[in-house]
Parts: C-alpha cells; structure tokens; sequence
C-alpha cells in the first residue's frame, strides 16, 4: 500500500500547511482487521509489501508498540509531531529518508530488515536499546541532537548486519554499551560532539567487521574498554579533542583524567590505525588491549593536556597510555608527533616498534617510559627528537636497539632526589643484537647521558659520532655491568661528565682519544676487554705510550692498578710481552710514586728507590737490564781492584796469581765460587766496594734467574 503526497513539505518548518498535514494513525488505516480488531492483507511470497508515506506532515502519535507488521514503512521527507513509537514491534523494517523526527522510541524492536534514518534530523534521543535487527542500520547522512544529554542509546542492540553512520551528525552521546554488530561499522566523515563528555560509549561491544573512523571530528571521549573488533579498528585522519575532565580521576596516579581514546582491554583481530592526520587532544589509553595485528600512527598527532594543578607534574601529561598491551604485530608511527609522555610499559610486542623520524616533546620529564616492554625483533628511532627522557629498563629486544641520529635533550630529574636522570636508561636490559647510539644523517645527542648498567648486548653496543653528556657534575656514559661482544667509544666530542666502565665485559674494544678526553672521571675498576679493534703493533712504541697517557688522563691521574694489569694481560695475550712490560713498569710508577705522597720525609726516599728499580731492572719486567748492570758492576770493580790499593793475601802459602777480573766476577756472581774472593783481604774503601759489589749481584742475579724462569716456562 502507498500513500503520497504532494512535494515540496519543509521538514524543518514546524508549522507546515494543513494540505501537507496527516494523522499519524492514518498510516494504517485501511488494512483491514483479523486479530483484535484488525484485518491485514496477505504479502506476494518472499516480497514484503510497503507502506510509503511522502510529504507530510504527521499529526499524533504514530504508535506500533507492540505491534507485528509485516509491511515494510518508509517515510520520504516527513515531519513528526511526536516520536514514533516502535517499542516491542516486530517489523518487516523501517526507514525515515530526509526527515525530520523529534525522537524515535525503538526499545525492543524486532526489525527483518533495515532500519534506516539516513538523511533525517532527529531533535531527540533514538532509543535501540535491545533491538534485534536481522539486516542493517543506516544513519548516513542523518544529524542527531540531544546537547549535552544521550542523543542514541542503543545498550545490547544486535545487528546482523553493519551500522552505517558515513557523514552522521551526533550532538550528544552515542551509547552503545554491549551491542552486537555482526558485520562493520562505518562512521567515516561523521561529525560526533558532546565535549567534555562521552562522545561514544561502546564499552564491551562486539564488531563482526572493521570499525571505521576515518576522518572523523569526535568532541568528547571515544570510550571502546572491553569492546572486541573482529577485523579492524581505524581513526585514520580522525580529529578527536575536548575529552572527560574527571577530578576523581586525578587521585589515581595510572588514570589519564583527560583521556580522548579509550581502549582500555580492546580485542582488536586486525591492524588498529591511528594515523595519516589523526590528531588527538588528550590522552590516547590503549591499556592491556590485544592487537592481533600492527599498531599504525605514523604522521599523527598526540597532543596530552597538562594535568590539573596539584598533581605530579610529569611534563605535559600522557599523550599515549599503552600499559600491558599485547601487539601480535608492528608498532609504527613514523613521523608522529607526540607532546606529552608515551608510556608503553609491560607491553609485549611480537614484530618492531618503529618511531624513525618523530618528535616527543615532554621535558624535564619522561618522553617514553616502557620499563620491562617485549620487542620480537627491532626498536629503532632513528631521527628522533625527543624533549625529555627514554627510560627503558628491563627491557628485553629481539634485535637491534637503534637510536641513530636522534637528539635527546631537557631529560627530567628522580622525584625524590636531586640527581638528574640520563637521556637514555637500558638498565638491565637484554638486547639480541645491537645497541646503537651513533652518528646517522647527523650525531647522536644525548644531553644527560646514557645509563645500559646491567644491560647484554648480543653483539655491539655502538657510540660512534656521539655527543653524550651536557653537565661536567653528572654521568655522560653509565655502562655498570655491561655484557657485549664489541664495544665502540668513538664520540664524536669528550663527554661531558663522567664515565663509568666498571665490570664491563667486553671482547673487542674501539676507542679514539676523543672518548679518554672525557671531562669527569672514567672508572674503569675491572673493566675487561680482550682484544683492541686496532691491534697494536710490535715496533708501535709510540701508540702504547699513548694508551697510558690516556690512562693517566681518564683517572685524574690517580693511581688504580686494575686498568694497567689489564691493558698488560690484553698486550700478554696478543703475543706482544714487551709493550705488557712496559705497562707493568708504568703502573709500578705510579704505585710508588702513590705511596709517597702525604709521606714528607719517607717520600723522597721511596721515590729514590723506585727511581733505582726503574732504572736497574724496570720492576722486575726488564731482567735484561739487571744482565747489563751485572756487566757493568763487573768491569768498574775490575777497574778498581787493577788500578786501586793491592789487596793483602789472606794464606801467605798460597801462591795463586790475583787477577782483578775474576775476583770481582767471583764477587758479583752468587752462589758460584770461583775460588779467588776468599783468598784476598780488603781494606779500607775496597773493603766496601766489595761489599756493594756483593749485595748488587745477588739483587742482579736474582733478578735475572727470576726472567729466564719467566723464558723456560714460556
């Protein structure tokens, strides 16, 4: 049955003409009655009839409560004076084109077809509350306004079908609490606003398809905890801004009290996209969801609110919250651009998580905070400037940890201390291949340092082209503990601050003399490498002479006896025992030269007797020199017993023939009687020329036993 009327009704007009008016009972009349009353025509098999109403304006109640048509109702460019109520009706489907209703009551409903709205104004709420639709709902193109209360509530509806919402218009909320939706929803170029409040709520809703926002503007908060989206979740080009203010929130420090995007325990079987343009104001909260596929937000826009007065001034507030997230894919967000804190920890993430070329602006406090996160393969952010700092501690990455090119300034500082933190903290983390904190398109900057202590390293751990520290009273480099195969120390400038190496443990080591003009102290208590990238050469006399000016200049020129034994066990190991030895006089050197000072009397002596051990027999490290000054002892004596006072023979029976050369080799060799010492008195000065002679050559001697033992063993 159709029933037309006249074109040209003005469904905004609320005083249209009375040509164009019609009781809303009328719809129905004439069909006749056969249950209570009521006559209905017989349908065409498996073809629903309809009931078209165009141009009019409908006077009265339109009520269906209740009722079961089996007619499909359309109503083209139609003006309502009171909601149609379609409350526990069961329905072959309805539509309302272009027009104007001031409210739809629809609890209950059972609709086998479409319900549509597409292209009406609704100036009331459209109430689906458990509606049960065996098709789809259209509200393309329609606008729907209740300012500041509940424009659609449609809690536990159940769509077999989609929900279509391209271009909808929504003043006010668009609740849809547990709703069941088997095929997608679209809200692509919808325009949803309900600031500071919830501009949707669709906390434990079940999307069979994708969810769709593309392009979307939201004032309000987009509220989804616990909803499960069976494909994918988009906000491509979104524009989501004026979300909840809630004070209570503010007591809790884990609550974002200016959250735009909730998505707190979402299931998302897809890729979840908040990318290309999307701009948030206020706190993004993706809080212990699971994503079975990639996290895009490349090219978007973060922007967290500061937090209300009182509150621990974290920098701007979050922009990104994604605690205990689950990512079965990527996280990407090239080119994003966050102001505000990116707090991402216990998350795991199966793939990379990728921020090359974006910007975090956070300062004086945390820009990413992902303490004990999962990466499966890679975490890079290459050309990233970052305002703040990136604590990472515990965390455990697959591959590389790649931080080529960025600039990290403005880090914060503990809350309960003055201390300052460093730009980057891995303490304790384990990371499967490589660290890097080098030069990419330009240098690496890391104003308050980096801190790995604790940190594995499956392969490298690269500062090549760095700029590290900014502050002489603070750490530039903090690698306390570190395990790594191949350590690079080649910064670009001196680190300004201290460096510490203790218990580093490392294989290979790649330095320049840039990195040991650091301006604080260089720890380096047992510091192991064993071997330099660079080996030294047999005949590079000079390059050792360096390394120990380079000791000497990283220890303030203190003495620690660790370094050098080390540097002489890495040379010993190599093959090259002269240059160890050289070491091992240099660090005796200093020993002594350490235990004199602060002694004023004994101070000089000590520095005689090291002078006399250095030069005689280099510490015990150069049993050559102790041969040559045996020699030397042995021809000045002989000079001296020929040319000097004859000595008085002891047996006067004797009459063996003195010679001045083997009585003073008898006198410096130990041990060894040649027969002539004994046969001879001395006298006088002679007398204690021997004796110095005598006590020389046991020195000597045993000096020069000690190094051919040294030889044999070898």
């Amino acid at each position: 049955m159709t029933e037309t009327g006249a074109r040209g009704l003005d469904v905004f007009d609320p005083s249209p003409p009375r040509t164009l008016r019609m009781p809303a009972a009328d719809v129905l009349r004439g069909l006749g009655e056969e249950n209570g009353g009521r006559r209905l025509p017989r349908r065409k098999p498996n073809v629903p009839p309809v009931i078209r109403v165009v141009d009019r304006y409908l006077t009265g109640p339109l009520d269906l409560r209740g009722v079961e048509l089996s007619y499909l109702l359309e109503f083209v460019r139609c003006r309502f004076e009171e909601p149609p109520d379609l409350r526990q009706g069961r329905l072959a489907g309805v539509e309302f084109a272009d027009c104007w209703l001031p409210g739809l009551r629809a609890r209950n409903l059972s609709s086998a077809n479409e319900v549509s709205l597409a292209g009406s104004t609704v100036e009331g709420l459209v109430d689906l509350t458990d509606a049960d639709i065996a098709a789809s709902v259209s509200l393309r193109g329609s606008s729907l306004r209740v300012p500041g209360g509940v424009a659609v509530q449609a809690d536990r509806v159940k769509l077999a079908g989609a929900l279509l919402a391209q271009r909808v218009v929504v003043a006010g909320e668009l609740r849809m609490a547990s709703a069941q939706i088997g095929g997608y929803c679209n809200f692509a170029g919808a325009v949803l606003t309900n600031p500071h409040a919830y501009a949707v709520r669709a906390t434990n809703a079940h999307v069979g398809g994708s969810l769709l926002l593309n392009n979307t503007t939201i004032r309000g908060t987009v509220l989804l905890a616990s909803a499960r989206v069976d494909s994918e979740l988009t906000l491509r080009g979104a524009t989501v801004a004026d979300g909840r203010d809630e004070d209570e929130a503010a007591l809790d420090p884990h609550a974002d009290p200016t959250s735009t995007v909730v998505l707190d325990r979402i299931t998302v079987d897809g890729d979840v996209h908040l990318d290309r343009g999307f701009t948030g104001a206020g706190t993004v909260r993706m809080v212990n969801a699971a994503l079975g596929g990639t996290l895009s937000l490349s090219g978007g826009r973060f922007d967290a609110l500061s937090p209300p007065e009182g509150t621990d001034p974290t920098g701007h507030g979050r922009a990104l919250h994604l605690d205990g997230a689950r990512i079965g894919g990527d996280v990407i967000a090239r080119q994003a651009h966050v102001r505000g804190q990116v707090r991402m920890v216990d998350v795991q993430v199966k793939g990379s998580l990728t921020l090359d070329g974006s910007t975090v602006d956070n300062p004086r406090a945390d820009a990413l905070l992902g303490n004990r996160s999962h990466i499966g393969s890679n975490l890079t952010l290459r050309e990233v400037e970052v305002a703040g700092g990136l604590e990472l501690r515990g965390v455990q990455i697959g591959a590389n940890l790649d931080l080529r090119g960025s600039r990290i300034t403005a880090p914060g500082r503990y809350r309960h201390m003055a201390a300052g933190k460093p730009s980057l903290d891995v303490g304790g983390a384990v990371i499967g291949r490589d660290l890097i904190c080098a030069r990419g398109a330009k240098e690496f900057v890391a104003h308050g340092g980096v801190r790995a202590r604790r940190a594995q390293i499956g392969r490298m751990a690269n500062f090549a082209g760095a700029v590290l520290g900014d502050k002489l009273d603070s750490h530039a480099l903090n690698l306390l503990g570190m395990q790594v195969q191949e350590l690079v120390l080649t910064p670009i400038s001196p680190p300004r601050g201290d460096v510490t190496l203790r218990q580093v443990r490392c294989t290979s080591l790649d330095d320049n003399e840039t990195f040991w003009s650091a301006t604080g102290w260089i720890d380096l208590e047992e510091f192991r490498y064993d071997s330099l990238r660079n080996p030294i050469d047999l005949r590079d006399d000079p390059e050792v002479e360096r390394r120990l000016r380079w000791l000497r200049q990283s220890m303030r020129r203190t003495y620690r006896p660790g370094p050098y034994d080390q540097f002489a066990e890495m040379l010993r190991a190599s093959g090259n025992d002269e240059h160890a030895a050289t070491v091992q006089v240099e660090k005796q050197r200093l020993r002594y030269r350490a235990v004199a000072e602060g002694r004023r009397w004994l101070g000089p002596l000590v520095l005689l007797w090291s002078w006399l051990q250095r030069s005689m027999v280099g510490y015990g490290y150069r049993p050559a020199r102790a041969l040559a000054w045996l020699v030397v002892s042995w021809v000045l004596g002989s000079i001296w017993f020929s040319f000097g006072t004859p000595l008085e023979v002891i047996n006067s029976d004797d009459r063996m023939h003195f010679d001045a050369w083997l009585y003073t080799i008898d006198l410096v060799v130990p041990i060894v009687d040649l027969g002539n010492k004994n046969r001879w008195q001395t006298q006088g000065l002679s007398q204690w020329i021997a004796a110095g002679l005598i006590v020389t050559g046991w020195v000597l001697a045993t000096t020069v036993a000690a190094g051919l033992t040294r030889m044999l063993k070898r």
